[in-house]
């Protein structure tokens, strides 16, 4: 069994590192995440989700 845990991410971080966080643990770019995010936050729940993320999300 694979154990993978969601971090935020340091490296390769933009803002916070919850999309490069987000990328490595689904194994996608995380540009394609970042993408996601902002077409999310344009309806004002993916801004409240990536603060909670952010808050709530262990560095790594």
């Amino acid at each position: 069994m694979n154990n993978k845990t969601l971090y935020r991410l340091n490296e390769g971080r933009m803002i916070c590192g919850v999309c490069a966080g987000l990328g490595e643990y689904f194994e996608i770019d995380p540009n394609l995440v970042r993408l996601a995010a902002v077409i999310l936050a344009c309806t004002g729940m993916g801004l409240v989700a990536y603060i909670v993320a952010a808050i709530i999300l262990p560095v790594k």
